[in-house]
């Protein structure tokens, strides 16, 4: 998920001598990142550090607006909806991928058929709602779902679902067309760095190619945070996300620089594999939740920048539910339930990602935290290249990980972490049918109401549960020198790179 760039050379002259050009160099935009991408084949990841860089490079049939309240045009500029809200109908704008091919309805079938039937496919299950797809015409998509559902537009303006290009993948083949797609976004793929950046330049043929200040963007993999912000600070960089909490203060008061804060619907937790024994026993995981005092996390790592999670679904976001059974700090029951469950004495493995300074900080402060009702936390420094595959394979039995919203629909989230999917409920093993079954009905629940109870009740269930423990909600937070203007993130994490402009 995240590779080593540099090593302690980045802190020196190594550093100065290999950006310094680049962010010089007119019109392009350098943004350091902590890690490096994984993939440019949109179905095949579900991590931020792709989607954000998909956003720029696709585009989608519908977007979501800056505000991250509404669904607007993208590819579709415009859709009908049958009476029975079955059959949608999307009529496309003209607009050309990146090799100025003409984009067509046989590309945004093509795109849509890959997410919802591709073994490669990280997001099928959201997509099996599309029954039948027909290409009328160039510019003219029907689509026919098997049952009504509630989150389908929303679903379209995921990054997942970007459109790609189906004589470019087929001529490519989906491996070399990972390493440098054919989009129609506003940036096109120059040269994928493995390890060290991602260049992007203009893309001539985007449809509104006009409107584009930036000549280039390069996405720069720094893990370590400090010397991300250090390169800020020094001129170096032209901007850098995850700003440490820590920072903010100092990097604020820097005459050079701008702080950016913007709503998010980003929530952290711990995740915990339900596979591993004693975590197997909900009693445990309960335990665990009663023993972390969330709010001494946004007190002393966040410098009080965010809140208490109560729930999966993030506060402000649509069905977020404050009457979900959400616990407090008790560490005298914490012990009791331990004790109760036999299960007094116990070491867990903790797989933490190195060089991430607010993850290291929550772990020693969760180790701290679970020594005082008997529990042993192994802490494991992990570079974050490594983490995903680790999760993936069960090797961890505790993790803090973090998940932003990239649709408006809870559906989205509440499938991958609870809807028991190809991603084994974002890897937890966490399993229970009657949430299972929840989850599928409230897709295809059109009644607003009705579906808010369903979505109380799912949250209830796996608060209950303890599928994972809900940490905290907190903002995107990021750095720019000045002279660099709209710049920032909508709360589901897309940066309007299109809106961009560097002055210097």
């Amino acid at each position: 998920m995240i590779r080593n760039w540099t090593k302690a050379a980045l802190l020196g002259l190594a550093l100065s001598t290999a950006l310094v050009s680049v962010a010089e160099a007119a019109g392009v935009l350098t943004i350091g990142r902590r890690e490096d991408g994984t993939t440019f084949d949109p179905i095949a990841t579900a991590q931020n550090t792709d989607f954000w860089v998909f956003s720029n490079v696709f585009d989608v049939l519908v977007r979501v607006d800056k505000k991250g309240a509404n669904l607007m045009p993208g590819i579709a500029e415009s859709w009908d909806v049958s009476a029975d809200a079955l059959t949608y109908t999307f009529h496309l704008r003209d607009a050309k991928f990146s090799d100025g091919s003409a984009l067509t309805s046989e590309d945004v079938a093509y795109s849509l058929t890959r997410i919802r039937d591709s073994e490669l496919s990280l997001w099928s299950d959201s997509y099996k709602i599309i029954a039948d797809m027909q290409t009328p015409d160039a510019k003219t998509l029907v689509v026919t779902l098997s049952g009504p559902s509630a989150p389908f537009l929303s679903t379209l303006a995921m990054p997942g679902a970007s459109i790609v290009s189906k004589a470019a993948m087929e001529a490519m083949g989906e491996e070399a067309f990972a390493e440098k797609p054919v989009g129609s976004g506003a940036f096109m793929v120059d040269q994928w760095l493995r390890g060290d950046r991602v260049i992007l330049k203009k893309n001539p043929n985007y449809w509104e190619a006009d409107k584009v200040s930036l000549d280039g963007v390069e996405w720069i993999s720094i893990p370590d945070d400090n010397t991300r912000m250090l390169a800020v600070q020094a001129g170096e960089l032209d901007s850098a996300i995850f700003v440490p909490f820590s920072r903010v203060a100092e990097l604020q008061k820097d005459p050079n620089l701008t702080v950016v804060i913007d709503p998010s619907t980003r929530e952290d937790h711990l995740l915990l594999n339900h596979e591993h024994p004693p975590l197997d026993n909900p009693k445990v995981r309960e335990a665990f939740d009663l023993a972390i005092d969330k709010q001494a996390i946004v007190e002393t790592v966040l410098f009080g920048q965010g809140e208490v999670a109560n729930s999966y679904i993030p506060k402000g976001a649509l069905y977020h539910s404050d009457d979900n059974g959400a616990r407090g700090f008790d560490a005298a029951k914490a012990k009791a339930l331990l004790a109760e469950a036999g299960a007094e004495g116990i070491t867990v493995n903790y797989v933490v990602n190195a060089g991430n300074e607010v993850d290291e900080q929550i772990a020693v402060l969760l180790q701290q935290q679970l020594a005082t009702v008997g529990i042993t936390a192994n802490l494991q420094k992990v570079d974050p290249s490594q983490t995903w595959d680790m999760l993936v394979n069960g090797d961890y039995d505790l993790s803090v990980m973090y998940w932003t919203n990239d649709i408006l629909d809870p559906d989205q989230k509440t499938t991958f972490v609870l809807g028991h999917d190809v991603n084994m409920n974002y890897m937890t093993r966490y399993k229970n049918d009657t949430v299972k079954q929840l989850v599928a009905d409230a897709r295809l629940e059109m009644d607003a109401t009705k579906r808010a109870a369903m979505y109380g009740e799912i949250q209830k269930l796996a608060k209950a549960d303890t599928h994972w423990i809900d940490l905290y909600y907190s903002p995107y937070i990021s750095v720019t020198r000045k002279g660099v203007e709209n710049f920032g993130q909508n709360p589901l994490g897309r940066f309007f790179l299109e809106e961009t402009v560097k002055t210097y």
